[in-house]
């Protein structure tokens, strides 16, 4: 099948995805919270910018590549950490750390993921990423650390913007359970998706593989209240800074939202910032991570590393955030949408599609360089006094 004739975008891929995956898989990778106003939002702050086309700029090839903490990458962009990938297909975490490895970009491992990061290890190449649910014990922080240390992960990412769970109401109505159990309801939505129940029974319902190993440290807790217990609490500042200290490369800040928090955040010594609202996961009313990268840029100044998601759906998104500030672009539920489509091929083929929205993007617009995509950036229309 030629991909680039049937599916060249990611919302085709997305579309195929859902008739391939049962009714409570889909929603558990779809869904947001709330009336899901925040994930709306995120889409509709992405298209509100506006790029324009540059004229009289002779022919030329555009350089793609980014610099992130020193290091280079061939595209601005990577994969962002998705808990309990196998979930939504089976074998989900060694396959995407492959297609990043293979392309020399970054793949971020959930602390919640169905996969610890000694079973990651022979598949990230030197891509690894580690994100970090804060655990309220410090020794199991410290051996998580470790682990992923000794796994090859070089990059970690600390997450700062789940203080509570969340109600995700579309999973609820959908009839899944944490952890996921197979009621005659749930049942019933597996045998309308043959190929995706097989893959599962030939792989094993997924479990937080990570977690459940620390499960016996807490006591007599199921394996939810466990890491519901562990991961619930809210990092504050003398915690990230006693995790930074635990770990020897660059660290980064997930869920920043506010300016003041990423000044402080830079001023205590994080190497980066990543701007989300979590995909409007967490907090509906939430303004678009795209409405706000603008003022947090601001505020580090242009040096600082700034990275970025929520709602990006194709390299002009990734440009259109880069010409707000962002200097990273991650995603998510796109290489998931790529896999359950069509599997690895599928999760590859979204980086081909990035890469060729990127490189068509940047010649309309006149940019050479990821450096001067900013001077397309449209400020929007005067305003006509009366």
């Amino acid at each position: 099948m030629n991909m680039d004739s049937t599916h060249p975008s990611i919302n085709d891929l997305k579309a195929r995805a859902k008739t391939r995956l049962p009714g409570f898989v889909w929603e558990f990778l779809d869904s947001a919270t709330g009336s899901e106003g925040t994930k709306t939002r995120n889409r509709a702050g992405l298209d509100q910018v506006c790029l324009r086309q540059a004229a009289l700029v002779g022919e030329f090839t555009p350089d793609l590549g980014a610099t992130l903490l020193g290091r280079s990458y061939a595209l601005p962009v990577g994969i962002a950490p998705v808990g309990m990938s196998g979930l939504i297909w089976p074998g989900a975490e060694p396959m995407l750390a492959q297609v990043a490895a293979t392309a020399g970009l970054p793949y971020t491992l959930s602390t919640v993921a169905s996969r610890t990061p000694e079973d990651l290890s022979p598949h990230i190449g030197d891509q690894g990423w580690f994100q970090l649910y804060t655990p309220r014990d410090t020794g199991i922080r410290r051996d998580m650390l470790n682990r992923a240390k000794a796994a090859g992960f070089h990059t970690l990412v600390v997450t700062l913007d789940v203080p509570a769970a969340s109600r995700r109401e579309r999973q609820r109505r959908s009839g899944l359970q944490h952890p996921p159990k197979l009621t005659p309801r749930l049942f019933a939505q597996c045998m309308m998706r043959p190929d995706w129940s097989l893959r599962m029974l030939r792989n094993g319902m997924p479990r937080l593989k990570f977690m459940e190993e620390y499960q016996a440290s807490i006591g007599n807790h199921g394996s939810t209240e466990h890491v519901g217990y562990q991961l619930r609490g809210s990092p504050d500042m003398a915690y990230l800074l006693d995790t930074m200290a635990e770990w020897d490369g660059p660290v980064i800040a997930k869920g920043v939202m506010r300016p003041d928090a990423a000044v402080q955040l830079r001023d205590a010594g994080v190497d980066a910032v990543w701007v989300s609202n979590h995909a409007g996961r967490q907090l509906d009313g939430s303004p678009a991570s795209i409405e706000v990268l603008p003022e947090i840029r601001a505020a580090v100044g242009p040096d600082y590393p700034l990275l970025f998601d929520s709602g990006v759906e194709s390299g002009l998104d990734v440009l259109r955030a880069i010409a707000l500030g962002a200097d990273f672009v991650m995603l998510g539920r796109a290489f998931h949408y790529g896999l359950a489509a069509f599997g690895s091929a599928g999760a590859a083929h979204v980086l081909h599609i990035l890469s060729e929205d990127i490189t068509s993007s940047m010649i309309q617009i006149g940019a050479r360089r990821l450096s001067e995509v900013s001077a397309a950036l449209w400020p929007g229309p005067p305003v006509v006094s009366g």
